[in-house]
């Protein structure tokens, strides 16, 4: 097996070329609590960034996705700050671009793209930033879909702009007041206000690891 060296946090380890960032830490001994998620690429808690020795540009990345190379220097922040605006979605304005309202800072985009080349989840970031300030709701949280919030694009861009919050409300938008309404959704959280899965829910938090294996390979997955 072939080992590389990375500076985790200010130390040096020697760690397999295989591993991914957060794996390589915890093969270092760091004891992951917080900043690591679903470890999957889903919830982008687990933002890092790093340099490579011998070059000044700092990258941004996903540390479940992302894998070592020789001479890395990674460091990490809690989160990357955005501006995200409080608001009730039952009292948003319907007059004019409510996206445009909540969050003016789109408009200032440059179109640099920074933000899209720097998303881990390969978005076309600038894309639906666009789309928000045209006021297309629906086209905004179709490109926005598959975020997850990581902020590694805000960190980037040089108009301050909350990309994943826009994203977010653009989403949460189309879900309110454009997409068709399902009676199946309707149904299932009614059922689960009525408590009817309070039981299934107690046997998931009291199973060990391998019943839930058992339960995951088993789920009936709906078409």
């Amino acid at each position: 097996m072939k080992m590389v060296t990375v500076y985790l946090l200010g130390k040096k380890f020697s760690v397999p070329e295989d591993l991914t960032i957060m794996r390589a830490m915890e093969y270092s001994g760091f004891r992951l609590v917080r900043g690591c998620g679903c470890r999957s690429g889903f919830c982008g808690a687990c933002a890092v960034v790093y340099r490579l020795q011998g070059q000044t540009e700092t990258h941004s990345a996903l540390a479940c996705q992302t894998k070592v190379e020789d001479g890395m220097c990674v460091g990490r922040l809690e989160s990357f700050p955005i501006k995200k605006r409080d608001y009730d979605m039952e009292d948003l304005p319907v007059a004019g671009n409510v996206v445009g309202q909540l969050y003016p800072e789109i408009y200032n985009c440059i179109h640099c793209n920074a933000c899209t080349r720097n998303c881990p989840q390969g978005i076309q970031v600038m894309k639906y930033i666009a789309l928000a300030q045209r006021g297309d709701y629906a086209g905004c949280a179709k490109e926005s879909f598959r975020c997850v919030c990581c902020n590694i694009c805000a960190a980037s861009c040089p108009a301050k702009i909350s990309h994943g919050a826009v994203g977010l409300l653009a989403r949460r938008l189309m879900g309110k007041y454009i997409a068709k309404k399902s009676k199946h959704l309707e149904q299932r959280v009614q059922a689960i206000e009525e408590g009817q899965f309070a039981a299934d829910v107690r046997h998931l938090m009291e199973a060990d690891d391998a019943e839930l294996h058992r339960l995951y390979e088993s789920r009936d997955i709906e078409k």
